[in-house]
């Protein structure tokens, strides 16, 4: 908990008077800010495996620019946080300005008796669809996962592509990625979504290569094709397929998306609200798709408040196509996404979509008792090193 001391500001009975950082099992961050009148907003501000470096973060810029002011002015928060600082942008300042902004929109909402998507224009739709996650880091099993969560109800999947990858490797390589996606289409025919995920693993040879090959079983989307600091060669991946590209977690502004928007090469942006300024900055970002014929699908493998604040800007968002979710997936070893709310009801999927909640703010109770128990757990997760047979260091 920091110096609950405030500065005045004009006598403003609406002021920010406190604020608390939890790191919680199984890799995430949530913020608490409360204000004088004691409503309480909450927030999830986390670069997985970097939750230290975020949190030091987000109190340089609570002590710095928000305690004792009027929590009502989100968007000259946003860009007094954003700009105040002379050096910007990167998944650090930004993540943690995103689980401040979140924060921010649960006290406008909870202060106002309205769901954020009503503040933000209103609904454009009820509910979105989710997809599921099978297969793990290293794909495996990826048939028979399939089969299970199709039963449990879900229309879409997701599936990493390829282990560790070597910068161009053997036919044998590419042959078992497409194995791996045809046991999968084999298993849930022809009416499931099956998204394939590169994750930056794949260098832009190898990713024409494997477009071209998994093409026949007509994969949803192929996902980060190329890391995004090589987004320049996403059209030439395009030219060579006619499989959706997607891509966007480690975009982190609207700044960094104007490229690809430019270019006309990714058909499914995927930004994370948690890593791409929060509610304010994705709202933004998913108007410039929209100029562009270009669809969203927010990027969530984190946590409750992450994945309702997905869901208040899909909500509002006429091109939000699926949304992420991490329910079972495999980083939550430990804990899950609905462990740390009062009612995990508002999560329920029915038919592979969820319901937009209409309870104020973000529409999610945290269970606060279970968040301060958690947080005495020592938290140590950071992805794993990849090597390749050489001994060089692998994407992961």
């Amino acid at each position: 908990m920091t110096d609950s001391t405030v500065r005045t500001d004009g006598g403003d009975a609406n002021r920010i008077v406190d604020y608390e950082l939890f790191e919680v099992p199984p890799r995430w961050l949530f913020l608490r800010i409360e204000t004088a009148d004691g409503t309480v907003g909450w927030g999830e501000p986390v670069v997985e495996g970097r939750s230290h470096t975020v949190e030091a973060a987000v109190e340089e810029l609570m002590d710095t620019y928000l305690l004792g002011e009027n929590p009502e002015n989100i968007e000259d928060h946003w860009q007094t946080m954003y700009r105040g600082g002379f050096y910007r942008g990167g998944p650090v300042l930004m993540s943690a300005i995103a689980g401040i902004d979140q924060a921010l929109w649960d006290i406008k909402g909870k202060q106002l008796g309205a769901p954020v998507h009503q503040l933000l224009g209103g609904a454009a739709r009820d509910r979105i669809r989710v997809y599921q996650w099978i297969g793990g880091d290293r794909p495996s099993d990826v048939a028979e996962q399939a089969r299970e969560q199709v039963d449990a109800g879900f229309t879409a999947l997701k599936m990493n592509a390829t282990p560790e990858i070597e910068r161009i490797d053997d036919p044998a390589t590419v042959e078992a990625a497409v194995t791996r996606l045809a046991e999968v289409r084999e298993a849930v025919g022809d009416e499931v979504d099956i998204g394939v995920d590169f994750h930056g693993r794949v260098t832009k040879p190898m990713a024409k290569r494997l477009a071209k090959a998994l093409e026949p079983h007509e994969p949803m989307f192929i996902e980060e094709p190329v890391l995004p600091e090589h987004n320049e060669a996403l059209p030439d991946i395009a030219a060579h397929t006619t499989i959706p590209i997607a891509t966007g977690e480690r975009m982190f502004s609207r700044w960094d998306y104007k490229e690809v928007f430019e270019d006309g090469a990714v058909d499914l942006i995927q930004p994370d609200l948690s890593h791409a300024g929060g509610i304010t900055e994705v709202t933004k970002i998913a108007s410039m798709a929209e100029a562009y014929d270009v669809a969203m699908a927010p990027h969530c493998p984190l946590g409750p408040l992450a994945l309702a604040s997905c869901v208040q800007v899909d909500a509002c968002s006429p091109n939000a196509l699926i949304q992420e979710q991490s329910l079972n997936i495999h980083y939550n070893e430990t804990t899950d996404v609905l462990d740390y709310l009062a009612d995990p009801s508002v999560f329920e999927y029915e038919d592979g979509y969820v319901a937009v909640p209409d309870e104020p703010g973000l529409g999610v109770e945290i269970n606060e008792s279970y968040v301060r128990e958690q947080a005495e757990k020592e938290v140590d997760w950071h992805n794993p090193v990849w090597r390749h047979d050489d001994g060089s260091v692998a994407e992961w």
